[in-house]
């Protein structure tokens, strides 16, 4: 079995992480923050000439980040940096920003944009069908298609995963039956069941002749995987990569992410969601208690989409040129009415477009009825704060479910500071009493939906690289609010009594993170 051949390269514990790469990336860290911090001290003999060198250094520093572009929300983080602390925090800001590796990857991906765009046209009768059902909807189509190049299509079959067991199950036989390709981006794979499995099949299509590639993000080699695993398995004949790998002192890339999680089998099917390759996503290893997760799967046009959103990101450091034309989707002949519109959209954070917000924005703005929310982070800028809020102001039923048995508790405590002003204002708080909720889904009105990766946090809305399927007028979607509601019954609801009788820690820790909470 490929999991006994590599169990053994991945051994976890205090060895493998104080005695390799994973340690000694740590501590190069931490030696990077030491730098910062220490630089005043060493220096302190001049300290005379550099307060005033830094005084003027941080008047410029605040007047740039006032007048840049972004959220307000970053530039008073940013702000309150560089006021608290002149010399580390003004040091740190222009460390961040003049960042060569992130320039690259920024004009690269707009460079791939380019190449894609022929791929990526929107069907005009498409868009005439859905200007006729929901304008609504067709000014967000237009928006995505024409500002970022991703169309809307009609002919595809949209297959809805209430947890990661259901999806790891589909993915399994999809797999097995690819006859041309496979493309594979995650932002966590982990070795156990799940990922022995899919390796497997992996290898054994690479036997065959099948195009496999695979790539996941840099963070993996932190503490899951070894540093040189893409060489084990490119033996294999498999094409494995990192991207974003972490490299301390010499960039912050790894400030953004690849949080994607996307499959594409001969362009025919495609997968995506909030399930990354590891045993707690399908309930086989207990982390939180019971792991609620969702996923779709798409059968169709709209698949092209996902194609073409992988091989952007797979070619940011490669030089061969890509010939698209090889994975393209065969397109189905007329408009299957039956089928619905769907979306399929990415996120990136260089291209100053926060899509996946807006998406948001979009579904909250136009519900009539109801907007029925999971995420397992609750972290909002002020606009996100007013849309939510405005929606349950004016009748709409706004429901959110978060994990009662969060795995990061400093994004619990930040996110139980919102409570108060949300439940006030009519927004309905649940906690998944089982355990943890890493689902990332909007459903509304019974007839509009989203499922994806993205977060209602600063990381995934403006820091990582993102993605998510947009969903109208489908069948499917009486699946995902049905799953919502059978979720729904085993929560707990919050109510403004709790919220009020939390723990001073909890208080007290939350209002002081929350200051920095645009850089967690």
């Amino acid at each position: 079995m490929v999991k006994n051949e590599v169990s053994g390269t991945a051994k976890k514990g205090l060895f493998r992480i104080v005695f390799s790469r994973t340690g000694i990336i740590l501590l190069l860290i931490a030696l990077q923050a030491a730098v910062f911090i220490g630089m005043p001290l060493y220096l302190e003999e001049y300290m005379t000439y550099i307060y005033g060198a830094t005084t003027i250094l941080e008047v410029v520093v605040l007047i740039y980040i006032i007048n840049s572009e972004g959220n307000p929300a970053f530039k008073m983080t940013w702000m309150l940096c560089v006021l608290a602390f002149p010399i580390i925090g003004t040091l740190f800001y222009l460390f961040v920003k003049m960042q060569f590796g992130s320039s690259y990857m920024e004009h690269r991906l707009a460079k791939l944009r380019i190449e894609t765009d022929p791929y990526l046209q929107q069907e005009p009768k498409v868009l005439e069908a859905l200007w006729a059902s929901k304008s609504a909807n067709a000014q967000l189509s237009y928006y995505l298609s024409q500002r970022l190049g991703f169309p809307t299509y009609r002919n595809t079959e949209v297959k809805y995963f209430p947890l990661g067991e259901y999806k790891f199950k589909a993915l399994v036989e999809e797999l097995k039956k690819a006859k041309k390709y496979i493309f594979m981006e995650y932002f966590i794979v982990e070795e156990g069941y799940m990922w022995g499995t899919i390796l497997n099949i992996l290898r054994h299509k690479a036997e065959e002749g099948v195009e496999v590639r695979f790539m996941y993000d840099g963070m993996c080699a932190i503490s899951m995987l070894p540093y040189d695993y893409p060489n084990k398995i490119n033996r294999w004949g498999i094409k494995c990569k990192m991207v974003n790998k972490v490299k301390p002192f010499l960039s912050t890339t790894q400030n953004n992410r690849d949080h994607r999680k996307i499959c594409v089998i001969d362009g025919c099917v495609g997968f995506t969601g909030g399930i990354n390759l590891g045993d707690e996503y399908i309930n086989r290893k207990e982390r939180f208690g019971h792991w609620k997760d969702t996923a779709v799967m798409l059968k169709g046009d709209a698949v092209q989409s996902l194609t073409m959103i992988f091989l952007q990101m797979w070619n940011v450091d490669e030089r061969k040129e890509e010939d698209y034309r090889r994975y393209l989707t065969p397109k189905t002949p007329g408009l299957k009415r039956e089928l619905g519109y769907v979306i399929p959209y990415a996120d990136s954070p260089f291209d100053n477009e926060n899509v996946g917000e807006e998406v948001y924005f979009h579904i909250l703005n136009h519900a009539k009825k109801y907007v029925h929310i999971m995420t397992p982070y609750l972290i909002l800028d002020n606009e996100m704060i007013t849309t939510l809020t405005r929606a349950a102001k004016s009748g709409i039923e706004v429901i959110i479910i978060m994990p009662h048995i969060p795995d990061k508790w400093y994004a619990f405590v930040v996110a139980k500071t919102y409570y108060k002003e949300l439940i006030e204002s009519g927004v309905q708080i649940y906690e998944y009493t089982p355990g943890f909720v890493h689902a990332k889904v909007f459903v509304a009105d019974d007839d509009t939906a989203t499922v994806g990766t993205i977060n209602l946090d600063y990381r995934s809305l403006y820091l990582h690289f993102e993605c998510g399927t947009f969903i109208y007028n489908n069948s499917e979607i009486d699946r995902i609010e049905r799953d919502f509601q059978q979720t729904l019954a085993k929560c707990h609801k919050v109510t403004l009594i709790e919220v009020k009788k939390r723990s001073a820690f909890t208080k007290i820790a939350g209002q002081v993170l929350r200051l920095i909470a645009p850089l967690m």
